[in-house]
C-alpha cells in the first residue's frame, strides 16, 4: 500500500520546523490523515498503540500541538465541547459531523462574503475568518436507525 501524499507532506513540515520524525510521529499522522471522523486524543492514542505500542498519550498530545502549531489538524466542535481534531480542511471546505458515529465529511461552500460583511457591519468586528459545522445523522446511521424499527 503506497504512502498517501498528505502523510508525506506533514512528516516534511514536521522535519523542516526541527521535529524528528519518530515511528511514533508517523503512525500519529498516518492515522489523522485516513480518519474519516474527528478524533478524540485518547481514541487517537488508543488506534496507534495498535501500531506502536510504546506509543504514550503524552506523544499523542505533543505531536497534535506540534501539527496544530502548523496548521494540518482542526479542532472539530462537539456538543459536550471542543475535544477532537481532523485533518484540516482545504479552503473553503466546511464539515457535516455525524452526531451518532462521529463521521466527518466535507462540503464546499464560499458564499459567505454578504453575510461576513453583514456580521461585520452589525458588531464592528472585523472579520478575518470563519468556521461552519452542520450536525445531524449520516446515511449510514439513518440506514440503521430505519432497519431497527
Amino acid at each position: 500500500m503506497s504512502e498517501h501524499p498528505l502523510v508525506k507532506e506533514w512528516l516534511s513540515q514536521l522535519q523542516a520546523n526541527g521535529y524528528r520524525i519518530t515511528h511514533a510521529r508517523r503512525v500519529i499522522v498516518e492515522e489523522l490523515v485516513k480518519s474519516q471522523k474527528a478524533l478524540e486524543p485518547v481514541d487517537l492514542f488508543t488506534i496507534c498503540r495498535k501500531k506502536d505500542p510504546a506509543l504514550g498519550l503524552v506523544t499523542i498530545y505533543r505531536t497534535l500541538d506540534q501539527l496544530d502549531q502548523l496548521g494540518l489538524i482542526q479542532r472539530v466542535h462537539q456538543a459536550d465541547g471542543c475535544h477532537t481534531v481532523m485533518r484540516k480542511q482545504n479552503g473553503h471546505e466546511h464539515l457535516l459531523v455525524c452526531t451518532s458515529c462521529g463521521r466527518t465529511v466535507t462540503f464546499c461552500g464560499d458564499n459567505f462574503e454578504s453575510l461576513s460583511s453583514k456580521v461585520a457591519s452589525e458588531t464592528g468586528f472585523a472579520v478575518s475568518d470563519h468556521m461552519l459545522q452542520f450536525f445531524g445523522i449520516c446515511p449510514e446511521c439513518q440506514g440503521q436507525k430505519d432497519g431497527a424499527n
